[in-house]
């Protein structure tokens, strides 16, 4: 069984992030009993729902799930409704109203728009947390032929140690884009990276969790932004300009045999 499931999740890291909720059910389909380790194990672009108590909308994903229910992290509440359905204790509650707060403030000001949701729960150890944003730009409504959609999903376990505590992050950032004109067709990038870090941070009237928690997050969030960067898009020109030059043989050989004859004039004097 625990080759099986090796082999699926190495299955759907190889798979285009782009179809990703297609081809996870699709797999699911071949090993329905594997269905919860696959879930829990695999990444999944976020969905986002609208809790009417507050008018706000929230990020569905599996920490805020029981059964086929999703609980708002603003009225602690099940939808569609539940009986009976898991809520975090009272001092994990505290906290998750708490950092949805901090965290609806940085998803304004590096988002400028999107939905961000916090989700909390006792640990084994302690606290933790799943920290989702989720941003989506489609400029195609406005004549601009480019959409593009950020998943940020930032799960944090809390192991206390009295006045400090031992936080273990996991990160993964989705991201997918596309564009469509006449002069290159359909051309869509998507993919995903994860990132592990752990941390030992003071724990104190100063220095709480969530202060910790958007600590860690956004100094993440800037590495994994400049690795994407450099991979996603340096690469990606780097093969294309490997593949076709923009510029034609001929004048590519007349530049190199310019600077060879510079350079050997510079050498001879």
């Amino acid at each position: 069984m625990a080759d099986t499931l090796e082999c699926a999740l190495d299955l759907m890291r190889r798979m285009p992030p782009s179809q990703i909720e297609d081809n996870l059910s699709n797999l699911l389909d071949l090993v329905p009993d594997l269905a919860n380790e696959i879930l829990t194990s695999v990444d999944q672009p976020l969905k986002v729902a609208y809790d009417p108590s507050h008018n706000r909308d929230y990020l569905l994903c599996d920490y805020n799930r029981d059964g086929d229910s999703y609980r708002s992290p603003f009225s602690n509440r099940y939808n569609p409704p539940l009986d009976g359905g898991v809520v975090p204790s009272e001092k994990a509650r505290e906290m998750e109203v708490q950092a949805n707060e901090v965290f609806d403030v940085y998803r304004g000001l590096y988002y400028e728009g999107g939905v961000a949701s916090v989700y909390c729960w006792d640990g084994p150890a302690g606290l933790a947390a799943a920290i989702l944003i989720k941003k989506t730009q489609d400029q195609s409504k406005s004549g601009q032929p480019m959409k593009g959609v950020w998943d940020s999903i930032h799960v944090i376990e809390v192991e206390e140690r009295g006045k400090v505590g031992l936080y273990k992050l996991v990160s993964t950032v989705i991201l997918s884009l596309e564009t469509r004109n006449q002069a290159t067709g359909r051309v869509s990038l998507a993919g995903n990276l994860t990132r592990q870090e752990e941390r030992e941070l003071p724990v104190d009237e100063y220095n709480d969790h969530v202060i910790n928690f958007g600590r860690m997050i956004e100094d993440m969030e800037f590495k994994l932004r400049s690795t994407i960067e450099t991979i996603y898009f340096g690469k990606t020109k780097d093969i294309v300009n490997e593949l076709r030059t923009s510029i034609s043989v001929s004048v590519l050989q007349h530049r190199k045999n310019f600077s060879n004859q510079i350079g050997s004039k510079i050498v001879t004097n």
